[in-house]
């Protein structure tokens, strides 16, 4: 059961996720968070790094969809700029978003990566889904009320995982 909040990869930044990575796992999809994985949580706006990173996966023929459990306006201001489909109020870690992005992209589970910095939402919802989950390490330290609830779950999560041996990241 605790699998499930394993992550099968970790990185400090999605800058890490290269096109050449993921198209040697036969990847060509990728469901991405928005709040703390691409810009800090109460940043608006794509970086020019994220614009670049964002082309750069298209430039390769991988598919990108930001998925947030953040409102309508927050994530649709963000993606609509970088013309890439979004889902909004995604009540991750449940899977009835991630079957929906996994459908409108067309692609099979195991040619779509989850990309995020929770444990509880992002990790859990993406291994509970059967797809391939990538941990990123937040943009910032800081989070909104109900993500400093879950990163104390995490921390307790990550410390069971690191005595066992299952992970040797840093964090």
């Amino acid at each position: 059961m605790l699998k499930k909040f394993l992550p099968n990869e970790h990185v400090k930044t999605v800058f890490e996720i290269t096109p050449e990575k993921l198209k040697e796992k036969g990847i060509q999809g990728i469901i991405t968070d928005l709040d703390n994985t691409l810009v800090a949580w109460d940043q608006k706006d794509a970086t020019d790094e994220i614009i670049e990173w964002f082309k750069l996966m298209k430039d390769h023929g991988i598919q990108v969809t930001v998925m947030s459990n953040n409102n309508e306006e927050r994530v649709r201001h963000f993606s609509i700029p970088l013309n890439v489909p979004f889902v909004y109020k995604a009540r991750k870690p449940l899977s009835k978003a991630f079957k929906k992005a996994q459908k409108e992209m067309n692609l099979n589970r195991d040619q779509i990566v989850v990309v995020g910095d929770q444990i509880l939402t992002d990790v859990l919802g993406g291994n509970s889904s059967h797809f391939y989950t990538i941990l990123v390490v937040p943009v910032v330290q800081t989070d909104g009320a109900m993500t400093k609830v879950n990163r104390k779950i995490e921390r307790i999560l990550l410390n069971w995982f690191r005595k066992k041996g299952l992970i040797t990241w840093e964090e």
